[in-house]
């Protein structure tokens, strides 16, 4: 038993020697291969350098590394230069960042219809109705946006109509795109203009420290006329809605009265006189009158 460990343990001894011989070797051989291809890289890379052409079209002036003096070194040792147009110098843009002022007008295009078109007067006025009708969700909010929708269009097609015949049409080739924005400004500017009061405009004019006559249009930047247009829309609404309460109201009134005398003080007189406005508006045809009169107020 002793024999057979001892040859054991010799074949044991002779498989590391052996494993180990032939690590070296395997290591010995990749130093060779790596030190091969870093000389044929380097070989490769002179010979790359001394067959480039040297004109003004290589990337590099002078060879890397050739600096001899602190202003060699100074200099910027690039032949190509960078050259950027301005759309063949022509003045217009260029037509990415055409597509980019497109997106971004498209971006705020709701806002301006909130702010620069009849939108916002009709919405309040009708939820100045609602109100006073006191529905409370009769019509829905829904339904009152896209009649507002609706009639904003049907106000604002002479304007529309024209900054499309004026501006988009030529726009396709006729004129440029600064050109265009310009053109279709002056209608919205002079919708905005008669639709807007001038003690509103003249308020903005002060803030601003902008002398006007009171009169000329050409005088009103249009960063002046967009806030006198709101404020002036926003008073416009609130006078119809006040004027369409006044009716609903004096009903509220006799309706509370005659609960008073009748002793029933515990009954909301809301709930009493709602049916009382309904009929009252539907016999008057109310929807006909508020919307007519209330597109009129845009023609007068």
């Amino acid at each position: 038993m002793g024999n057979k460990s001892g040859t054991y343990n010799i074949r044991q001894e002779l498989r590391k020697i052996v494993y180990m011989l032939c690590m070296v070797f395997v290591i010995f051989m990749a130093d060779i291969v790596v030190a091969n291809a870093t000389t044929d890289d380097g070989t490769a890379a002179e010979q790359i350098l001394d067959n480039q052409q040297r004109d003004e079209n290589r990337t590099n002036i002078n060879e890397p590394g050739s600096a001899e003096t602190g202003e060699d070194l100074g200099k910027l040792n690039i032949a190509n230069r960078l050259e950027i147009t301005y759309d063949s110098g022509n003045g217009e843009l260029n037509g990415m960042l055409r597509i980019l002022l497109i997106l971004t007008a498209i971006a705020v295009l709701p806002i301006l219809l909130v702010t620069i078109t009849s939108f916002t007067r009709i919405l309040i006025v009708l939820h100045f109705t609602r109100q006073a009708l006191n529905t409370q969700s009769a019509p829905p909010n829904q339904v009152l946006i896209a009649i507002s929708l609706f009639l904003t269009f049907f106000i604002m097609q002479p304007v529309f109509s024209q900054v499309y015949t004026e501006a988009i049409v030529p726009y396709a080739g006729e004129i440029g795109f600064e050109e265009a924005c310009g053109i279709a400004a002056a209608p919205m500017r002079e919708f905005m203009f008669r639709q807007t009061q001038d003690k509103d405009i003249d308020a903005f004019m002060q803030i601003s420290n902008t002398a006007w006559d009171g009169k000329s249009m050409e005088q009103v930047p249009t960063t002046v006329l967009i806030p006198s247009f709101i404020v002036s829309e926003l008073r416009t609404a609130f006078i119809i809605g006040f004027v369409i309460y006044i009716p609903f109201i004096v009903i509220d009134m006799v309706v509370a009265s005659v609960l008073m005398s009748m002793g029933m003080m515990m009954l909301p007189p809301t709930t009493i006189s709602m049916p009382f406005k309904i009929l009252l508006f539907v016999l008057a045809d109310g929807w006909n009158l508020v919307i007519l009169e209330l597109v009129r107020t845009f023609y007068s």
